[in-house]
């Protein structure tokens, strides 16, 4: 079977020699494909390939290669990406090995006036507590230091930062997260949450750059930007999703377009923390129109519910393992939330809603079905993006209101979140069956969107694709809740259909159809047919986008 139009002209581009994976069940595979004026014009057998050949078109022989729609990352924070300038500490298991990381780069940066790191990980800290000032001290002296968890949910101060930036006993709420304090003396202690709904924020960004951090400068936040664009087209990333904008943030991606370095397509998602008004919502809604097209589209609107796991600042319904009756809190009481979630709803925005706690998840989906009740059902495909600890009352809600399930399945590797790490130790193990929940949520129906949630984790797609089929470590070893795994089949379609549908994105993109945007990769090898294990590690060779050949290697 084969898919064709006119055949007036030849064609831009043809891959022939290929296993193609079209992800379309009318045609679901291929040996080959054309592509004119940025388009698929044909699929079909190898033999069928010299019709569409002419002496301009340029001809990839793919080799037996598999050829895949270009991932579509659902949940990608490119413009945050990662900061050649920070201290890396990804991988920094101990205090001692967070103090020998910031020696060796102070050694390095001696007159350096901010100390920055990320990727700092909460189980460094031994005994489960949250870092403190006193922690970075020793190795940072009366220099700032600014430190980013991995999650990027938290940020780490030592004593010179607090002072700093004003954070005292009577001033622990801040433009750019809350402080939290000693128990007993009521002083700041260093660590402050909810970094990532408050500095994240158009002003609690203004307020970082103003109060002199560097991290928060446009030249670092470009940086960063340039370097996550590159890295994207590298994986075969043909559209990103960044879930969380300011208006401020726009001018960045109009500056990456015109200097060349956008060219996967992007989806800006705008953040509504809570505080924003009906003029904010105007903005918005100008900016989406002023963004309407295929290389950048703006639109959806990013709220938070609840919180993260490793700190106990998601939404339980139960309390945390070990913590008395904490359960977390919600950023909204959820009749508020409710309300809010209607009032957007009412006014066609599509939700992305951050919620990784099962009553963080469940007050989301109760908000859903309120504005069903009170707007009437539409296609609104709103979105709970993590999804992480979710209980079994709920799986079927998913399907029922229309809500897509955006999930990160690196997220739920052993090494992260499993037995040991402080994720699996904080919910306890009762409800480790309600971890990143993928297969009892594909079976009830519900629409699985897969992402990387870069740069929390890894950006590349075999990865998240070899955990959501294995639930193992990079390095092997044994699985942790395998009984949630799913088939390789339906980790690509989370990377591909299922993300372009849960962005409205299905009719141009998402499988290898005739008339849809040329957008495709050519893998190294068959993730379809090798062991699991060898999923990791496979490249793109080729990478299309819009027909033109934006990498390989």
């Amino acid at each position: 079977m084969t898919r064709t139009p006119d055949r007036a002209a030849p064609a831009d581009l043809v891959v022939r020699g290929a296993r193609v994976h079209t992800v379309d069940p009318e045609l679901p595979e291929a040996q080959a494909l054309a592509v004119r004026d940025g388009r698929l014009v044909w699929l079909g057998r190898d033999d069928g390939a010299a019709a569409w050949t002419g002496p301009e078109t340029r001809v990839i022989e793919a080799g037996g290669r598999l050829v895949l729609p270009g991932f579509i990352d659902a949940h990608n924070h490119v413009r945050l990406g990662s900061d050649d300038a920070c201290v890396q500490l990804a991988g920094a298991g101990s205090l001692e090995a967070v103090h020998e990381r910031i020696r060796a780069w102070r050694a390095e940066h001696p007159d350096a006036e901010w100390i920055e790191g990320e990727a700092f990980d909460y189980s460094a800290i031994a005994g489960g507590r949250m870092p403190r000032a006193e922690d970075l001290d020793p190795v940072t002296g009366d220099t700032p230091a600014f430190v980013l968890s991995y999650d990027v949910h938290t940020a780490w101060l030592n004593t010179a930062a607090l002072r700093r930036l004003g954070v005292t006993a009577a001033r622990t709420e801040l433009p750019f997260g809350t402080a939290r304090t000693d128990p007993e003396t009521g002083e700041p202690t260093g660590f402050v949450t909810d970094f990532a709904v408050r500095g994240l924020s158009r002003d609690g960004h203004r307020a970082l750059r103003e109060l002199g951090v560097p991290w928060a400068s446009p030249a670092r936040q470009y940086g960063r930007l340039a370097k996550s664009l590159d890295d994207a087209v590298r994986y075969g990333i043909t559209t990103v999703v960044e879930p969380q904008n300011s208006l401020d943030d726009l001018a960045l991606f109009d500056r990456a377009r015109s200097e060349g370095r956008l060219r996967s397509r992007l989806v800006a998602a705008l953040f509504h923390p809570r505080g924003t008004t009906k003029e904010d919502l105007e903005e918005f809604a100008r900016a989406a129109e002023r963004y309407t097209g295929d290389r950048m589209r703006v639109g959806p609107l990013k709220l938070y519910i609840d919180d993260v796991v490793e700190p106990r600042t998601a939404a339980l319904l139960a309390p945390y393992a070990g913590c008395g009756q904490h359960r977390g809190e919600t950023f909204y009481p959820p009749e508020e939330f409710a309300s809010l979630l209607t009032e957007l709803d009412a006014r066609g925005f599509q939700c992305f809603v951050h919620a990784t706690g099962d009553r963080g998840i469940r007050t989301v989906l109760d908000a859903v079905d309120h504005a069903r009740a009170v707007n009437g059902p539409r296609d609104a495909r709103h979105q709970v993006v993590h999804v992480e600890c979710l209980d079994p009352a709920d799986v079927g809600r998913f399907a029922e209101l229309g809500v897509v399930a955006c999930m990160q399945p690196r997220h739920c590797a052993p090494e992260i979140a499993g037995p040991g790490q402080d994720w699996a130790v904080n919910v306890g193990e009762e409800r480790w069956h309600k971890a990143w929940p993928m297969r009892s949520l594909r079976e009830a129906g519900a629409t699985l969107a897969f992402s990387s949630d870069w740069n929390v984790a890894e950006m590349d797609p075999m990865v998240g694709i070899y955990t959501a089929v294995t639930r193992r470590s990079l390095d092997g070893g044994e699985a942790w809740m395998p009984s949630e795994t799913v088939d390789v089949e339906t980790a690509v379609h989370g990377y591909t259909m299922g993300s372009a549908y849960a962005n409205f994105l299905e009719d141009e993109r998402g499988s290898l159809t005739v008339g849809k945007l040329a957008d495709f990769t050519v893998l190294s090898r068959d993730i379809l047919r090798c062991p699991p294990g060898d999923i990791p590690g496979t490249v793109a060779e080729a990478v299309v986008v819009g027909g033109e050949v934006v990498h390989t290697v």
